[in-house]
């Protein structure tokens, strides 16, 4: 059951939360923070995975002391670096649907030790040639396509609406810190006696220790999660939107694709994801032959993006929650103001990026920096909004749009390979950072037009609502839950 507040659909069960439980549960230190922090460390680990080839490629394709070089051209580069979104992409849909039938931990826990022991094998598959490493980018594709269906299940589980953007994004800020991490210590990994294998051999460590950590702590849903208290546990349960029975719910795809809302959703994943892709597999490259940085500074400096965004996303999620806590702004405002700020930003900073040469290295890393921090402003629009649409499908939901968004990331290092004949040559990279400002506008165009950020009638089947019998509770018990105020109904 929903009903409208300010013009924006709300469920019930998002309404009516009882004074004490609030205060008590939202105050301290909970098990949901724990299982944040371990998703959030995840991200950061599961970035290792799909990133070290991007800074790696560098060094695989130069003689350096100790660690074997391969004589790969453009487009072999380009196949190796866009080959794990082939697996990546068939991988979404699947894996949304096996977490909501079998939990979200199991999946991802084994997926990514899968992808650690994958990152094993790299050094050797690069050995038998660029076509075996390709191979292995695809697997590695597979396994890491479940990490955002899997993680916006447990999402939709775990986080009260009212902390949904500082918990999101914060999670989700591990993929930043992750990639700023992966890629700065890099350099020094690639100068060591390790080269450039022991990076994938950290990787590969990494994940499998992860995986027995989250196999331990972790929790599909409060109600399985060990300690938690019951307090905390209502105050959850009555703020996700989310239905406990929502593992035997069938996904109404009809109405999804019916909905003009998912496809300004879709529009914005779509653009944010060939403009990240784009800058996170090239970006070594271009500070290599453009602006002419030895390897220990170009994994640096291309590290400082990622750091950027990680930081500004830890900066923006809570100014929004507050903005909407506070019924400055509606959730959907919300959503697509920073989402604005996240890709119309970056393709302002990408415009100038066009036109700096090797002699204005500063300026060109400025701008570089910017072009990928900003785009921490997206994850407080387009990246939360599959829950604001539908707790109960926020994981199958997400694997559609990640999945379709994911064919961006296999044509952006093509277009990019096929555009680059020479790589040292500014005016092709000009051609290559105007096309991916082009994609951020008309992307986030239309998801300003039709995007909503409000629970779709579709989200709570009538034959299984888990709000109907909390609005009986509600009339049947009126005297425990506190009164709802103006401010609470911008919510």
């Amino acid at each position: 059951m929903v009903y409208l507040v300010n013009g924006e659909r709300t469920p019930l069960l998002l309404r009516v939360v009882p004074n004490h439980i609030k205060t008590l549960a939202s105050s301290g230190f909970g098990v949901r923070h724990w299982q944040a922090i371990l998703l959030f460390i995840g991200m950061m680990i599961n970035y290792f995975q799909r990133v070290d080839i991007s800074a790696a490629i560098v060094p695989m394709t130069q003689s350096t002391a100790g660690a074997p070089s391969y004589s790969w051209n453009v487009s072999e580069k380009s196949l190796i670096l866009s080959s794990f979104f082939w697996g990546y992409v068939v991988s979404q849909v699947p894996a949304g649907l096996l977490a909501k039938r079998f939990g979200a931990k199991i999946v991802l826990g084994t997926a990514t030790a899968v992808g650690g022991i994958l990152s094993f094998f790299h050094p050797m598959a690069a050995a038998s040639g660029w076509e075996s490493v390709c191979v292995l980018r695809i697997l590695t594709g597979l396994v890491q396509g479940t990490v955002y269906p899997c993680v916006h299940t447990l999402l939709a589980k775990w986080v009260p609406r009212t902390e949904r953007g500082f918990l999101t994004t914060g999670i989700y800020s591990g993929a930043q810190f992750g990639t700023a991490l992966i890629l700065v210590t890099s350099g020094f990994i690639f100068e060591s006696s390790l080269g450039w294998p022991g990076l994938f051999h950290l990787s590969g460590g990494l994940s499998l220790a992860w995986a027995l950590l989250f196999f331990w702590q972790a929790a599909n849903e409060p109600a399985t999660a060990r300690s938690i208290t019951k307090t905390e546990q209502e105050y959850i349960e009555s703020l996700t939107g989310s239905n406990s029975s929502s593992q035997s719910m069938p996904v109404p795809w009809m109405s999804i694709f019916k909905s003009p809302a998912f496809y300004g959703l879709l529009a914005a994943h779509c653009g944010f994801t060939w403009g990240f892709y784009t800058l996170l597999t090239q970006m070594p490259t271009y500070m290599n032959k453009v602006l002419q940085l030895d390897v220990k500074s170009n994994a640096f400096l291309s590290s400082l993006p990622y750091l950027a965004m990680g930081v500004l996303c830890l900066v923006v999620s809570p100014i929004s929650d507050v903005l909407t806590n506070r019924g400055f702004i509606s959730i959907t405002t919300a959503r697509k103001l920073f989402n604005s700020i996240g890709q119309w930003g970056p393709m302002a900073c990408l415009i100038g990026l066009g036109y700096m040469t090797a002699d204005q290295k500063t300026w060109a890393i400025l701008l570089l920096t910017l072009a990928v921090g900003i785009n921490a402003g997206c994850s407080c629009g387009y990246l939360i909004n599959h829950i604001d649409l539908s707790p109960n499908f926020a994981g199958p939901m997400m694997g559609v749009t990640n999945g379709i968004a994911g064919v961006t990331s296999i044509v952006a290092p093509l277009v990019v390979g096929a555009i680059l004949t020479e790589e040292e040559d500014p005016n092709q990279w000009r051609l290559v950072f105007f096309i991916t400002g082009a994609i951020y506008l008309v992307c986030n165009t239309l998801f300003v037009i039709f995007g909503k950020a409000t629970v779709q009638s579709w989200n709570e089947p009538t034959s299984m609502s888990s709000t109907i019998a909390l609005r009986n509770n509600f009339e049947n018990d009126s005297q425990t839950i506190s009164p709802t105020t103006v401010k609470d109904n911008r919510f």
